[in-house]
């Protein structure tokens, strides 16, 4: 915890370098490459155990560089992964990135409070940003995002990985050929139990609680699933440990209502363990359980389909696709515009709970 709060100091110290012009540095503008060079921002869990392994796994982009508040984790990962020190970064030299031409992207995996402030940044000294989910905290957040990138000329891309995933394409084919007719219903779940009682994600400031982390996964499953955006939502919060989620929801359930009369069913929680993705149709159903996990997602339907086809390393795949977006110029997989959807749902379900009502989605 006392290294998390290091890395908090220091992420926010830098934010005093906002207030210089980032054209001060010089934009660089990207040669074309055939491989990427890719600076991961905050070295936590998902960082350390999944995205630099992917890393080494990827054909299109490659590890190059990192940005830590915390001097044992950047000589760690130099001895780790032959880091040069020219491309190892702190939070207050972090517009600095912009004269190294060995990082085209920098990779956002801070708390999701920071998001919006490292993603302008790095939008501004001319780098293309992959940012975590959940994309920011409000919708507000998320466009001033999507405006930066806009501006600078530099691809935004979020970390939904399940999209890239096969399945879960299979899934969003489905949606588009309606092979079992009409959806009627979707039901989705994904949440698992957390032992800790002092982390970040149990801090409201700071982007906590199991709606943001984990709720986005059912959220965005009954967006992908439908092919549409809910009109209004009703949702309930709970807890069964108060002493540890004081300041946000550790269990939140849902439901949306979609144009046409569809309907969507969902939870998330930090108390229990649950990862399934149900579709109803008129003509019979489809399913993913698990549909959001690390080692793998599997699923069959109504007439005895399999869903079951596989790929080395969902993280791996999601980087090469928004690599090869970058290198041939072509639309991210998952753009801004897909996080900011989902986060005006979010603020719409807060609200829901805060007034204890059915809330309309403008």
């Amino acid at each position: 915890m006392t290294s998390r709060r290091k890395f908090i100091s220091h992420a926010f110290s830098g934010m005093a370098a906002m207030a210089v012009s980032p054209y001060a540095f010089g934009i660089l503008r990207q040669h074309q490459k055939q491989r990427l060079g890719v600076a991961l921002v905050g070295l936590g869990y998902y960082s350390t155990d999944l995205l630099a392994p992917a890393l080494q796994l990827t054909q299109h982009c490659y590890l190059a560089g990192i940005v830590t508040g915390t001097p044992s984790k950047a000589e760690k990962w130099k001895q780790q992964y032959n880091i040069p020190d020219k491309n190892i970064y702190n939070y207050e030299n972090f517009n600095s990135i912009a004269n190294n031409p060995d990082i085209d992207v920098i990779y956002i995996v801070l708390p999701p409070s920071m998001h919006a402030e490292y993603a302008v940044r790095a939008a501004g000294i001319g780098k293309h940003v992959w940012c975590e989910k959940p994309m920011a905290m409000t919708e507000a957040e998320c466009k001033r995002m999507i405006d930066a990138c806009n501006k600078n000329k530099v691809k935004l891309s979020i970390g939904y990985r399940v999209q890239h995933e096969p399945n879960t394409k299979q899934i969003i084919q489905f949606r588009k050929d309606l092979p079992y007719g009409k959806i009627l219903k979707v039901e989705a779940a994904a949440g698992y139990f957390d032992p800790r009682t002092d982390h970040w994600k149990q801090k409201k400031n700071m982007g906590g609680g199991s709606m943001y982390d984990m709720g986005v996964y059912p959220l965005n499953a009954a967006r992908y699933s439908t092919g549409l955006e809910p009109i209004a939502v009703t949702a309930h919060k709970s807890t069964t440990r108060p002493e540890i989620y004081k300041e946000v929801d550790e269990t939140m359930a849902f439901e949306l209502e979609f144009p046409g009369g569809a309907t969507a069913k969902c939870e998330t929680s930090f108390g229990k363990g649950m990862n399934d993705l149900l579709v109803t149709c008129e003509k019979g159903w489809y399913k993913l359980s698990p549909f959001q996990a690390y080692n793998g997602v599997r699923g069959t339907t109504s007439d005895g389909k399999n869903l079951n086809a596989t790929i080395p390393n969902q993280q791996a795949r999601q980087m090469d696709d928004d690599a090869l977006a970058i290198i041939n110029k072509t639309p991210v997989m998952v753009p801004g515009e897909e996080g900011l959807k989902d986060i005006r749902v979010v603020e719409a379900i807060y609200r829901s709970v805060a007034e204890n009502r059915k809330v309309k989605i403008g």
